[in-house]
Formats: C-alpha cells, sequence, structure tokens
C-alpha cells in the first residue's frame, strides 16, 4: 500500500474543486433572553460578545494564512429564522462550490428552501435535512 505524505495530502486538498462541507460555520440556539444568554457565556465562558454573538477565529489546516471563523449565536424563542424546521437550533457548515453543492443536493432530492444570497462576506442558503433540521450552508 501507498503511503501519503502530509505534503501530498496538503496539496491533493488546496486543490480540491468537489463540492462539499469543509467545516462548521456556525451554531446558532434559541434562548428565552438572547441579551442574558451572551452575558452569562461572557460572565462564566470568557466569550467575547459581539452583535451577532461571539466569533471564534482558527487557522485553516491546509492553508496556514487563511484565518476562518465560527460564529456562535442565540435567537430569541419563536423567531421565524430557523423556519420551517422546529428545532431549537441550527448549525451552519462552510462549503466550498456552493452553486454545484446546490445543483448536487438539487438532483438528490434535498429541499433547497432559498436562492443562494451574496453578501460581502460570502454567500448563503439554506436546506432541509430528513429529520427536519434547517441548515444553512455558507460559502465564505
Amino acid at each position: 500500500m501507498e503511503e501519503t505524505t502530509n505534503e501530498q495530502m496538503e496539496q491533493s486538498s488546496a486543490d480540491d474543486k468537489t463540492p462539499r462541507v469543509t467545516g462548521i460555520g456556525g451554531i446558532f440556539f434559541f434562548t428565552e433572553n438572547p441579551k442574558e444568554t451572551h452575558q452569562w457565556y461572557a460572565n462564566n465562558l470568557g466569550l467575547t460578545i459581539n452583535d451577532w454573538g461571539s466569533t471564534f477565529q482558527s487557522r485553516n489546516f491546509i492553508k496556514p494564512e487563511v484565518v476562518e471563523s465560527l460564529q456562535w449565536s442565540t435567537f430569541k424563542n419563536g423567531s421565524e429564522y430557523f423556519a420551517p424546521s422546529s428545532k431549537d437550533f441550527m448549525i451552519n457548515y462552510r462549503v466550498q462550490h456552493i452553486e454545484a453543492l446546490v445543483e448536487k443536493l438539487r438532483e438528490n432530492g434535498v429541499a433547497i428552501l432559498d436562492d443562494i444570497e451574496s453578501y460581502e462576506y460570502g454567500k448563503f442558503v439554506h436546506i432541509m435535512d430528513p429529520e427536519g433540521n434547517k441548515i444553512e450552508l455558507w460559502e465564505p
């Protein structure tokens, strides 16, 4: 069996054009009082809170010069942002080649909830999994 070196793995991953998830972009959940919940996490766990919750930064394993982020956010109970899901959470997955991924999902019969929207910080689209969880896909 031929052994793959770290350098070969890094080069292979850097050139990868496969439409797929590459990491977690955010964790979102409902709370009765987002402001108090933010304060609790800041006081007890040391999270630095911003307008959207807390942003965690890390380096990309394959491209260490790239800084990536994970957004932790709370939403007021009853917010429509997770609709049509009735779940108390939503995960944002960081993806590559979002347009090709959405096409692949369509071909696989996945429920796509909206069109891809572009912002200065990336492209987004929402899908549903078979268990009724709304999923946010984000290409930075």
